[in-house]
Formats: structure tokens, C-alpha cells, sequence
């Protein structure tokens, strides 16, 4: 998975660092980024590279003994480019810790883009001191990252996964996932969008693996089950447009390692699960 980055660890408590020359800097404007992109390897400009003002540079996390930073406005550096960032994410790039440290990146821009103003009575936020949030020096309101919780399901039946295609968006095979509500725990997440995406009923609901997915801030959790019953497949057309049982033969995998959806298909496939 995206995140399976090991020996190299990312670093995602909050510090305080001031900026040097040789920092990599994500730069990001319009849903685009600002990358260099070599036979589908990817690097980023430093702050040397740029002509921007320091203090407006945030401090993301580290990568290793790296500090990553943030700007929130358009600049730009010979040899790099802005590139849309549903195309970069839909490459298979490399080096991994690259790409994992730009989609946490993705994650945390929209989060600060977001989080400009306060909510409660629109007075601009500033930064706080201690700790990674947002405060509105007016109101005294807190603003804290945003995570959004959802689930990723394997929806088993006589030696057969369901599979299936969104009707809107990324256009490869996935599995039934969606958001958690308030006042929803996972596994009733898991049994209600399997219900409503498919029409059926599911039980033997266990849980698999998380994974942090910054394209869409989420942290996604993964879970097997059994569908039981009447097993015919009702597909709701507003959210798929094609949910079918497949075998282990069948099952097409994703292009690339990085997601929870592609890791779940490939244990079934290979007769892990």
C-alpha cells in the first residue's frame, strides 16, 4: 500500500522548523502541483529553487532526516511543472515515499486552504504555536485537521469476490466502500453501504487493514464479509455502474500497489483470504 514505505519512515507530528535552502517545498495551486517528473520518477523543487518569501513557507512533516514544507501560492521553477493532481496520482511513480509524502501533502493543503477563515464568525485563523490547527484569534475557535472515516469491503460468496466500477471517476475495478455517518460504528458502515450499493446482506463482518488515502483525506478502513441469502446483485446506478461476482481467476487487479481496495483483491486472488 501507499504507505508501506519502510525502511523509510514519514514523520507527521507537528514541529517547528525554520526552512533551509535544501527543503522540499510542495507547492500547489488550481488542484495542480508544482513537480519535476523524470521516466515516472518524481522530485520536488527546494526552497533554494524558488523565489518565495520564507515565512510564508509551512512546515508539513519530515521524510527520513527531510523537512517538507508548504506554499499556498503560485510560483515556479525551471525544470518542474504544474500537473493536474488526479493525473500524477493515477501514475505508477516512484520512488514511493515520494509519492505517499505528496499525497499526505494533497491532504494537508486542502486542509489549510480550508481552514483560512473561521467558521463560526469569518474572521481570518492564524497558526498555532504548539500544535497543527488552526486559530481564530477572534472567537478563540480551534481548527483541526480533517480525516474523514470510511470503509473499504471484500464482499465474499462461494469462493467469489464482488467487484465493481464507480459510475463516476477513477474507472478501474474497486470494491464496495463508502463514508461513515455520525453515530455509525464500521462495521454497520460496512453492512449499510454493501446494502444499499448492491442489495445484499452481509454477516462475518472482520476487519483487514487501514490506510491513510490524502487524495481524498480519508482514512479508509478495510473489512471482509459473507453475503448470505438471497445473493442476486441490485446495483444502485447513482453510485456504480457495474457490481458482479468474480473469481479468483477473474478478479483484475489495479495498476499500481498504492491502494487498500488493489491489496484486499490481490489477497483474495491469490488465496490469502
Amino acid at each position: 500500500m501507499i504507505q508501506d514505505i519502510a525502511p523509510h519512515v514519514l514523520y507527521n507530528q507537528y514541529r517547528h522548523f525554520i526552512p533551509s535552502e535544501n527543503d522540499p517545498v510542495f507547492c500547489f495551486c488550481d488542484e495542480k502541483v508544482l513537480i519535476r517528473l523524470e521516466d515516472d520518477r518524481l522530485s520536488f523543487p527546494k526552497v533554494k529553487d524558488l523565489n518565495v518569501n520564507r515565512e510564508d513557507l509551512i512546515y508539513l512533516f519530515s521524510l527520513d532526516s527531510s523537512h517538507l514544507f508548504l506554499y499556498l501560492k503560485q510560483t515556479e521553477r525551471d525544470g518542474c511543472e504544474y500537473i493536474d493532481f488526479r493525473t500524477v496520482r493515477r501514475k505508477s511513480l516512484r520512488p514511493k515515499e515520494s509519492v505517499y509524502a505528496l499525497f499526505t501533502a494533497y491532504h494537508l493543503a486542502g486542509w489549510y486552504l480550508n481552514s483560512a477563515y473561521c467558521g463560526r464568525c469569518g474572521q481570518k485563523t492564524v497558526h498555532s504555536e504548539n500544535e497543527r490547527a488552526m486559530v481564530c484569534p477572534g472567537c478563540g475557535n480551534i481548527i483541526y485537521p480533517r480525516i474523514n472515516p470510511a470503509v473499504i469491503v471484500g464482499v465474499l460468496h462461494e469462493d467469489k469476490m464482488l467487484v465493481t466500477k464507480y459510475a463516476r471517476g477513477y474507472g478501474g475495478y474497486a470494491l464496495v466502500a463508502g463514508f461513515t455517518e455520525i453515530g455509525e460504528t464500521f462495521e454497520e458502515t460496512v453492512a449499510r453501504e454493501v446494502k444499499e450499493e448492491t442489495g445484499l446482506d452481509v454477516r462475518n463482518i472482520r476487519y483487514y487493514a487501514s490506510q491513510p488515502w490524502g487524495p481524498a483525506a480519508d482514512i479508509l478502513a478495510g473489512y471482509y464479509c459473507e453475503a448470505y441469502g438471497d445473493c442476486t446483485i441490485s446495483v444502485d446506478r447513482d453510485e456504480l455502474r457495474l457490481a458482479e461476482w468474480k473469481t479468483r481467476d477473474e478478479i483484475v487487479l489495479q495498476e499500481n500497489d498504492y491502494s487498500l481496495t488493489n491489496e484486499m483483491m490481490r489477497n483474495f486472488k491469490e488465496g490469502k483470504i
